[in-house]
């Protein structure tokens, strides 16, 4: 564990430097250094903002986890009151709710005044939402300092990852790969070995397969609904040899092959029983309760999974699968977290929050709590950090080992964006759990998709 560990991360941190974002703007390096533009609060300035968060609305390990990070920030800042809500919205997965619910409360005039917010929706949230660049609030010099940290400064592809027009907006937050988790005492009774879990999803069909023989389902993909959004779509995709859009942005492509096979492939599954018709919540649900032998998922998930499990049964995880010998591509999920606050004020206590909340301490936290690895990869190196936890925890190794090779999650274009990617999205769903053809499925609502980007 140790040494895969300390090899991936090393890897991460030489491929991270090379790579680049694409399409999701300039580096902090690309403009002048401004200095801050809002002052330092005074001890005895009371200040009271509200962050909003799509994983505080969600319930378990992550609400809890926050609420003990937020206390500790009180003690750190009893000058600042933080009021911690979700989303406005009823959708199974708070982060759909994200950007209707910010919009919602800007027209009624009372929006959050820190927010974490998806890495897709970074177009958006900087042209239309009107997040601050932190580099013009707090010097481009303090964001980097951030950055830097104490003693484990980000990966160098998170440091750009909420980068605009060469200004910094947003300081990523929390992302993570797609990652198998399987039961491995359902692979037992279902005579598979546990110490040889799918590499290929050629193997994950015949595993679901023998697993549907103990009368429980066989694997659940979460990346092919709505709810799901496009994250890891885009994962299968590029790990088949496509991608849904083009590296410009400019034109869509899940229509081609590579995305036809991807979807054809889940329909197989589910044609053949391998894979239960379920929506979002109801697999990742399922699978917590020892009821699917396998799931493809976020580890933004992994704290529900581990407390299902518990003694009950026996919890492993193992890198995606790939499309025979071709080379898994992982993409990240994840969010970022940016300032909406007109006031003065307010937006300095969000920027201490926000440092907060992506400090050493917090990342500590976050991965024991959740699952979600620490953007501050080093700490995993750490014997003051996670180097102890990461040891005895090898539900983390395969999620480290593919951020070497991950490629960012790439937000569709325009104010429509969210109509293209959801139309996309209906699509995929219909295919696989609805029975429509692949090709004419993808095509027509590429076909509505192609209007509403924008001219080149």
């Amino acid at each position: 564990m140790k040494r895969i560990l300390s090899a991936t991360c090393l890897a991460l941190t030489t491929a991270l430097a090379l790579s680049a974002c694409g399409g999701l703007g300039g580096t902090a390096t690309d403009s002048a250094a401004p200095t801050a533009t809002i002052p330092e609060l005074a001890p005895d300035r009371k200040v009271s903002i509200v962050f909003e968060s799509y994983n505080y609305g969600m319930a378990g390990a992550w609400t809890d986890t926050f609420d003990a990070l937020l206390n500790d920030f009180r003690t750190q800042h009893p000058n600042i009151t933080v009021t911690a809500q979700k989303p406005q919205g009823n959708s199974p997965n708070p982060a759909t709710d994200t950007i209707s619910s910010i919009q919602n409360q800007m027209v009624a005039g009372t929006p959050p005044d820190v927010a974490q917010l998806g890495f897709s929706d970074l177009d958006f949230t900087v042209n239309q939402l009107q997040a601050k660049s932190l580099d013009a609030l707090v010097g481009k010099k303090t964001v980097q300092q951030n950055f830097d940290g104490a003693r484990h400064g980000f990966a160098p592809r998170a440091r750009t990852l909420a980068d605009w027009n060469g200004s910094t907006y947003g300081v990523p937050f929390v992302f993570s790969t797609p990652v198998l988790y399987y039961n491995a005492t359902l692979f037992a009774e279902a005579g598979l070995d546990p110490a040889h879990p799918p590499s290929t999803w050629q193997q994950v069909a015949d595993a679901a397969a023998a697993i549907q023989k103990t009368g429980r389902g066989g694997v659940y993909i979460d990346c092919l609904t709505k709810a799901a959004k496009d994250w890891c779509f885009q994962s299968l995709v590029r790990s088949n040899g496509g991608r849904v859009i083009s590296e410009d942005r400019r034109t869509l492509t899940y229509a081609d092959d590579a995305a036809v096979e991807v979807t054809r492939m889940a329909q197989d599954l589910v044609r053949s029983g391998g894979m239960p018709a379920l929506n979002q919540k109801q697999g990742y649900e399922a699978f917590g309760r020892g009821e699917i032998g396998m799931i493809l998922e976020t580890s933004a998930i992994q704290g529900q999974f581990v407390k299902g499990a518990q003694d009950r049964w026996d919890l492993r995880s193992a890198p995606m699968p790939s499309f025979g010998a071709k080379t898994t591509v992982p993409t990240n999920s994840g969010a970022s977290l940016y300032i909406l606050s007109d006031d003065p004020a307010k937006q300095r206590a969000a920027w201490e929050l926000i440092r907060f909340l992506t400090s050493e301490q917090a990342y500590v936290k976050i991965s024991q709590g959740i699952g979600y690895l620490p953007l501050r990869t080093s700490l995993l190196d750490d014997p003051n950090g996670l180097r102890e936890w990461s040891r005895r925890n090898p539900l983390l190794a395969p999620n480290v080992a593919q951020l070497a090779a991950m490629e960012p999650w790439i937000s569709m274009p325009g104010t429509n964006y969210l109509q293209i990617r959801d139309g996309m999205m209906d699509a995929v769903e219909a295919v696989v759990f609805q029975g429509k053809d692949p090709k004419s499925t993808l095509t027509a609502a590429q076909d509505q998709g192609r209007k509403l980007v924008p001219a080149a």
